[in-house]
């Protein structure tokens, strides 16, 4: 059993090496997501954020963990596409033909998004604290901000994974991730729920994002949580076994 596990972590890491040899010597990827949500945070902040109640002084801090979220949620796209792509080129069933973990390769796919996006993530605060974001949070506020982000990826990478497992264009790989992409503007990432008219604000305040952004808000303010920390835990793991379970049904179809 020991040595099943011990070659199982093993196969898994090949394959994460492989997957980020393939980041690395393709950095658009990263660009491409990290370019598209700063972009968004320039225009917020210095064309709309005179305009916005947010209740916070600083829009900025207000705004920040939507973006992060929009950021992760556009990158996931890029596992779907690279899966869909492996799938097609034949390059799936080659490494089934070999002495592998059957698993090992779609692993290997998640745990790259999961770097891929953390790096993007980085580069977003980065960008904030020059625009003027401030935090008074400390280093455990901080690695619970990490960990929820980190759910957070793992769950829409599993639905990633299902969509370039069962796509049969490369459109359809990646369109799934639109919807994701926009789901922040309707929620608390932009504005508050309050200005929202009220079929809208239902929608918004109970849809995942907003008990999300909310808590990750609380965290780097230092708030209280309230119940928004157990609602956004909740929908992370929630998704993530329910995709987590497709994911591998799709995956021993074509296997």
């Amino acid at each position: 059993m020991e040595g099943t596990k011990k070659h199982f972590f093993i196969d898994v890491s090949v394959m994460l090496g492989r997957s980020m040899r393939h980041i690395v010597r393709s950095m658009d990827t990263i660009i491409t997501v990290t370019i598209m949500p700063i972009m968004m945070m320039l225009l917020f902040v210095y064309v709309f954020g005179g305009a916005i109640q947010s209740g916070m002084d600083n829009y900025v801090n207000y705004l920040l963990p939507g973006i992060l979220l929009m950021a992760i949620s556009s990158g996931i796209s890029y596992t779907a596409f690279r899966l869909f792509n492996d799938v097609q080129k034949g390059i799936f069933e080659r490494f089934h033909t070999m002495p592998i973990s059957r698993s090992a390769l779609l692993w290997g796919h998640v745990l790259t998004s999961l770097v891929s996006n953390a790096i993007s993530v980085v580069v977003i605060i980065l960008v904030a604290l020059i625009m003027g974001f401030r935090s008074s949070a400390g280093v455990l506020p901080w690695l619970a901000v990490a960990g929820i982000l980190a759910m957070f990826t793992l769950a829409l990478t599993w639905v990633a994974a299902i969509a370039g497992l069962s796509a049969k264009t490369v459109d359809g790989a990646s369109a799934f991730s639109y919807p994701l992409i926009f789901l922040p503007f309707i929620s608390s990432a932009f504005v508050p729920t309050e200005s929202m008219p009220t079929a809208v604000r239902v929608f918004a305040e109970n849809q995942p994002v907003t008990s999300i952004v909310e808590s990750i808000r609380a965290l780097l303010s230092g708030q209280p949580l309230h119940h928004d920390i157990w609602i956004a835990l909740a929908w992370c793991v929630g998704i993530m076994l329910v995709a987590y379970l497709f994911a591998m049904k799709a995956h021993k179809k074509r296997i």
